[in-house]
């Protein structure tokens, strides 16, 4: 049984399908299939690309045999193989198939008007990659072949044999980062290869290759029938699942059966995009609870759940005046459920006295049971009692939502692990009226979870220069900041990217997107904490074809995806093949990631959700001082309250409060502990840390206790701040000292250091800027040093340049 979810509600909410598509179901099924097009494909012999891309096959064919001869290993070169025929077939598909292609660029909006074009184009487009990264794999190997470089053999994924350790994943005892993609063509068993193999990642997709449909085995309220059975067929599909891959399997929130509904006449009240329902509604905990003990239960100890249950696609309830996700009726509303137990959460926090909320709200309830609010709520009122007190709320509920799964899951299976697909964006951007607390939801699942993204170019919608594009290759800062902050706050946790947007999102793609952006932004997201990331996308059947999902034949036209195929991986041979390779190389210096990854964090921002809260554009603020310390040699890191009373302070030579007015008296008391234990504070401003959450003075101070206070006048620069951060962190500063010039006076090569066991330092180098840097190395000592790439093992000198968008792992020696 298929659950269907209306088109015309998927149309109206998502931006990437615009196009009127009243006939798709049909009608792209049709051509889809057609064997005729306008431009009748020509026979494989006649076509120069695909002659030249034949010979050079056969080329690299005969240099892997030499290659095998001397025991090299041409991991590499089986994947180039595999993907320069797999989008040979590809393109003659898509070049019988014209129409059909055309129709799928027309439902991206900024592609539609040169829909036709493109189409034409795609085939030779292809095809033209494909000999590019055969002319890139002979290349490597000729040197490889010919001692121009040494590189290690592939540290290959053993997909049915990993290991959940202690903050990473093992495979044959050694950490390993896992790939795939969100969501594979649907059916297809691990058994075909042609879909579940080393080239496209081989990790079961317990529920994700079905979105966004409500079946299957994606485990959904439908499974549940009102007289507390269950729908057999529904639940085999999520219990009896082929069990030997590593794999996960998803919660999926959209849908509620309608014998919920008829008792519940409030369940839609106050949903969201992806969760389709009030999460304070008593039946839908209910039914959730007994779904999630029942399907942990049964689900226990299966390999398909060592990535964990994902507890929600991309949670979030925005609840402001004048914001985009009020599309649906039910989200400008909150139920009696929702408003009651608001009412119960302001009794609480003023302590039973409705004059204190009276006083604070500038409002005249006659008792909490009596209390109103209008959702949404002004936006006009950020910075108001009323609309702290909501947004600290709408945080609380939603963590309350995830405890109550969480807990009934492990009452089945108290071993499950778990996450949540957060969207990073949900603390790198201002708002704060989505009811998400990172840090909260961070610390009460096993896993971090999140479906962060990066884009190579401007977003498409967007006419004007951003700010990341005067300085950079790409745009970082959601990965990034996201990053440190979760790695900050649960520093032990294994970091699963459930749906990673790096290669292409809603609002960014590039048909020709660089190989050497791939290359740096894994090795960025993985320096920063990755441990498993499944790409957006692959839609395409062994046979080139589409998908049944983009052709109709479920009875369901599903244009989420429709609207992502254009332009997206499945019509670049060139970035398939550079995310796999560099998975590959990523896994054959696994152990030099988690090295760096281990290294301290000396400098912490301190980060306050009060502020946030409060303040309109506090994260843009609190970015530019994470910036300013992001290319010093370590990564950048974050204190809160909860990470001070939990962890060990030890871990970092002193904080950072930049611009953050508003602090609860608990964030205060904390930040004074941390004194008192010896610790180093830096206060950019007498501005920072002086209101309470309500905009009232704080009748308290810090003092420096047998630490040290630096209370700066606010006058200083963001370099000037930087460097007085540096002098107090001199004893966590790396030995080894770089100097970049890249004819700016922007930064833009990401460094890391670390001191191996046997003295040697192992250092990453990412170049994020938009021109080549010119970098010398050197130690901090003065010792003259010896420098080896290797990725080649070739020496190299002290002074080197790095391309933008360069990645180097280096060994430096002291002589």
């Amino acid at each position: 049984m298929r659950k269907k979810i209306s088109y015309a509600i998927w149309a109206s909410l998502l931006p990437f399908c615009l196009a009127s598509c009243e006939d798709t179901t049909n009608s792209f099924q049709q051509e889809a299939k057609s064997t005729e097009s306008t431009h009748p494909a020509p026979l494989a012999s006649e076509n120069a690309l695909v002659i030249s891309a034949q010979q050079k096959m056969a080329v690299l064919e005969t240099k892997m045999a030499q290659a095998e001869a001397q025991n090299i290993d041409v991991t590499r070169e089986e994947t180039v193989m595999w993907f320069a025929k797999e989008f040979l077939k590809f393109a003659d598909w898509d070049e019988k198939n014209e129409a059909a292609v055309e129709k799928a660029f027309s439902y991206y909006a900024p592609y539609r008007d040169k829909s036709k074009q493109l189409a034409k184009e795609l085939p030779d487009f292809e095809r033209s990659k494909v000999n590019d990264i055969l002319d890139a794999g002979i290349s490597e190997l000729d040197l490889v072949l010919n001692g121009g470089i040494k590189r290690r053999p592939v540290n290959k994924v053993d997909w049915q044999n990993i290991e959940v350790a202690e903050n990473m994943l093992k495979s044959n005892s050694k950490p390993i980062f896992l790939y795939d993609y969100f969501s594979k063509t649907v059916g297809q068993p691990l058994t075909n290869k042609a879909v579940y193999n080393d080239h496209l990642g081989a990790i079961y997709h317990g529920g994700e290759n079905l979105y966004p449909v409500d079946h299957d085995r994606a485990i959904n309220s439908f499974l549940l029938k009102e007289d507390g059975s269950y729908d057999q067929a529904l639940l085999d599909e999520v219990t009896q699942i082929d069990g030997s891959n590593v794999g996960f399997l998803i919660y999926w929130n959209m849908g509620v059966p309608q014998w919920i509904e008829k008792r519940e006449p409030e369940v839609r009240k106050g949903r969201s995009l992806f969760t389709g329902y009030d999460i304070d509604n008593p039946l839908i905990r209910d039914t959730w609870g007994k779904i999630a003990r029942d399907t942990g239960e049964l689900t226990r100890g299966k390999k398909v759940t060592q990535l964990g249950y994902i507890l929600a696609n991309e949670p979030h309830w925005f609840s402001e005046s004048d914001h985009w996700s009020h599309q649906f009726k039910e989200m400008n509303d909150i139920s009696s459920y929702t408003l009651n137990n608001f009412r119960d959460w302001l009794k609480d926090k003023y302590a039973g006295e409705i004059a204190a909320l009276n006083n604070n709200w500038q409002s005249d309830f006659s008792s909490f049971e009596t209390v109103q609010i209008i959702i949404p709520i002004d936006k006009n009122t950020q910075g108001t009692p009323i609309w702290y007190d909501w947004n600290r709320y709408h945080m609380d509920r939603s963590i309350s939502w995830f405890s109550h799964l969480q807990d009934e899951l492990r009452k089945g299976n108290p071993e499950a692990d778990t996450h949540l697909k957060i969207m990073p964006n949900m603390f790198s951007e201002n708002n704060r009226s989505h009811g998400i607390d990172v840090e909260a939801l961070t610390e009460l699942t096993s896993f971090i979870g999140d479906d962060a993204k990066a884009a190579e170019k401007r977003f498409l919608h967007l006419t004007t220069e951003q700010e990341w594009e005067k300085h950079y290759a790409y745009m970082w800062e959601e990965l990034s900041l996201s990053y440190d902050f979760m790695e900050s706050v649960a520093p032990n946790k294994i970091h699963v990217n459930s749906e990673s947007h790096f290669l292409s999102a809603s609002w960014w793609r590039d048909l020709d997107t660089s190989v050497e952006y791939v290359e740096n932004v894994y090795w960025l997201a993985t320096l920063q904490g990755m441990d498993a990331n499944m790409a957006w996308f692959w839609a395409r059947d062994p046979d080139g074809s589409f998908e049944d999902r983009l052709e109709g034949e479920l009875n369901f036209f599903d244009p989420a995806l429709a609207g992502s195929f254009a332009g997206s991986v499945n019509q670049q041979p060139h970035i398939a093949n550079a995310y796999t390779q560099v998975m590959y190389d990523l896994n054959s210096f696994s152990e030099e990631v988690i090295a760096l990854r281990k290294q301290r964090r000396p400098v912490r921002m301190f980060y306050s959700e009060t502020s946030a809260i409060n303040k309109k554009t506090h994260m843009s603020q609190q970015f530019k001082m994470y910036e300013k310390l992001f290319f010093d040699g370590f990564p950048m890191g974050f204190t809160t309250q909860k990470i001070i009373e939990k962890q060990d302070n030890s871990q970092w030579d002193n904080i950072v409060v930049y611009k953050t007015e508003f602090v609860t008296t608990a964030e205060l008391l904390a930040l004074q502990s941390y004194l008192d234990q010896g610790g180093t504070v830096i206060i950019d401003s007498p501005q920072s840390l002086s209101k309470d959450e309500y905009g009232n003075p704080h009748k308290n101070t810090l003092k420096a206790s047998k630490g040290k206070l630096v209370q700066l006048d606010g006058k200083q620069t963001l370099a000037q701040l930087r460097a007085v951060a540096l002098e107090y962190a001199q004893p966590g500063l790396p030995d080894i000292t770089l100097v970049e010039n890249n004819g700016t006076q922007h930064k833009g090569v990401r460094w890391q250091v670390v001191k191996q066991a046997d003295g040697s330092y192992l250092v990453s180098l990412l170049n994020l800027g938009k021109q080549t840097a010119d970098i010398t190395l050197a130690l901090r000592d003065g010792k003259s040093i010896k420098v080896i790439d290797l990725f080649t093992e070739n020496k190299l000198n002290t002074q080197l340049s790095l391309p933008s968008k360069g990645v180097k792992l280096l060994k430096v020696v002291a002589n």
